[in-house]
């Protein structure tokens, strides 16, 4: 990883000048080690329509096929729990990769790369009615007897016809391909690619995972910060291994309990935050019994507030969370209600979010909504629409030890009568239930200290976090 992570920080080389689709399929039809299947399930066979078009194909695509039918499909590639997700993707990529490579690898190996391309999607259906979504992905040599590499992707189709979710699948799909043979030495290059002839008003990619030989140094977590840097999504999520997650996957079926934060270290007080929230979370009647997914969320905007983004600060902080052992959530949401809309999409469950008592008295400052129509009273109703829950963490003033609590925010007199209705109406909450010695912990003093050879900041954070901090040197600690 180290020569990786040596070349993200190096000064950027612009990107080449991006060529159109037909010419990434023609390229790739014209190179002569490059054979392989195409395997589409949904939205019709629209990738390998463009290899088909520009010419040069036969040289390429050794089968094109397209297994609709469920019993078909569940026939070569096996059951699935469902037809478009990952899983499924997968089975597909491996069993037509591996047929190539047990049909024609004696024959031609010495001089052919093969690979396999597929996808399954779900356009939008004739009512209108469905997530339009699809997962695709490429599984290639990327050279002659070579080990193979791998890139998964997740698409979220945003046009409103049918005809041009086909239309869009099959450019990113184009690109995608090109995007293995040509730039998978440049990786933050390929991604960028993806959308070359699109708009991110007509496709959204929120996953992409790179895996294999020719990617073995590639960090899949600076690859969901890149796609979130980029436009691409509003979001997206690594577990606390640092596998790259979907959120649909992950969020199906699920209250979700968000903390949002900085996380410049992980803190005693933000595990407490999370541990009241949840112990509250979960009494709801609603909630009981349910598994509730917990993620820590950084805003892009956070990331960004001293400029550029600093990618070692960035893996730091994801170190630090993923030591706790939780799932990390990267968002372009800074609005609340822009959050809460977009955790919406992905469940039907309770949604909760907890927030300090400082926190809570920004969300009531009406600059931040200048830019909606409906200024605070059009934010709020977007952010309490689905019964969301607000949780309030005290703070204790460390001059005179006065307690800062939902119950005594010092909330503007034209603002009181709106907040006393949220209030009473259960969408804000007091959290009662706090360790008093947490109150003491602010991330910043104890990101001083550990600048400062302070060791006093090791019982301010989990054990684990001063063992991730001091091992790999995070956030200008010095061993004395």
């Amino acid at each position: 990883m180290a020569g990786y992570f040596k070349m993200q920080l190096s000064p950027r080389i612009p990107s080449p000048e991006p060529i159109d689709t037909h010419q990434k399929a023609l390229q790739v039809n014209l190179d002569p080690r490059r054979y392989g299947t195409f395997a589409e399930i949904g939205a019709g066979q629209e990738v390998v329509r463009w290899f088909f078009r520009v010419g040069g194909g036969a040289g390429t695509i050794a089968k094109s096929m397209s297994a609709y039918d469920m019993k078909v499909s569940d026939a070569i590639y096996g059951r699935a729990s469902r037809y478009v997700c990952r899983e499924r993707l997968q089975a597909m990529l491996d069993y037509e990769h591996r047929l190539n490579l047990d049909r024609l690898k004696d024959v031609r190996g010495d001089t052919t790369a093969f690979f396999a391309f597929a996808d399954t999607v779900s356009a939008r259906n004739f009512q209108g009615t469905n997530e339009c979504h699809g997962w695709m992905g490429v599984k290639f040599q990327a050279h002659p007897r070579d080990d193979d590499s791998q890139i998964i992707i997740h698409v979220r189709m945003l046009d409103n016809e049918a005809a041009l979710q086909q239309e869009a699948l099959g450019i990113v799909g184009v690109n995608l391909v090109h995007g293995a043979f040509a730039l998978n030495h440049e990786p933050e290059l390929l991604v960028d690619s993806l959308l070359d002839g699109l708009s991110t008003s007509r496709i959204e990619i929120d996953m992409i995972e790179f895996s294999g030989i020719a990617f073995r140094h590639v960090d899949n977590r600076l690859m969901s910060l890149k796609l979130v840097e980029l436009g691409l999504s509003g979001a997206a999520m690594f577990a606390a291994n640092g596998d790259v997650l979907q959120p649909s996957e992950f969020f199906h079926r699920k209250p979700i309990l968000v903390e949002r934060g900085s996380f410049r270290p992980v803190c005693n007080v933000n595990l407490d935050m999370l541990r009241c929230a949840n112990e509250k979370f979960t009494e709801l009647p609603n909630v009981q019994g349910k598994e509730v997914a917990q993620v820590m969320e950084i805003t892009m905007r956070n990331l960004k507030a001293e400029g550029e983004i600093d990618l070692r600060d960035f893996l730091a902080r994801a170190d630090v969370m993923s030591a706790c052992g939780m799932t990390v959530l990267i968002s372009d949401y800074f609005q609340y209600y822009r959050l809460a809309s977009y955790l919406s999409r992905y469940t039907k469950e309770s949604i909760a979010i907890t927030m300090g008592a400082a926190s809570l008295l920004d969300l009531f400052d009406e600059k931040y909504y200048a830019s909606l129509d409906g200024g605070i009273l059009e934010s709020f109703g977007r952010l309490f629409k689905n019964d969301l829950k607000i949780y309030c963490y005290p703070l204790r003033d460390q001059a005179t030890g006065a307690m800062m609590t939902c119950e005594n925010l010092e909330i503007k007199p034209e603002l009181q009568k709106l907040y006393g209705y949220l209030k009473d109406r259960g969408g804000i909450n007091d959290l009662d239930n706090f360790n008093p010695e947490c109150l003491n912990v602010f991330s910043r003093e104890v990101l001083c200290k550990i600048k400062d050879g302070d060791s006093s900041w090791e019982t301010m954070v989990p054990g684990p976090v001063a063992d991730v901090i001091k091992s790999r040197s995070y956030f200008e600690y010095q061993a004395t």
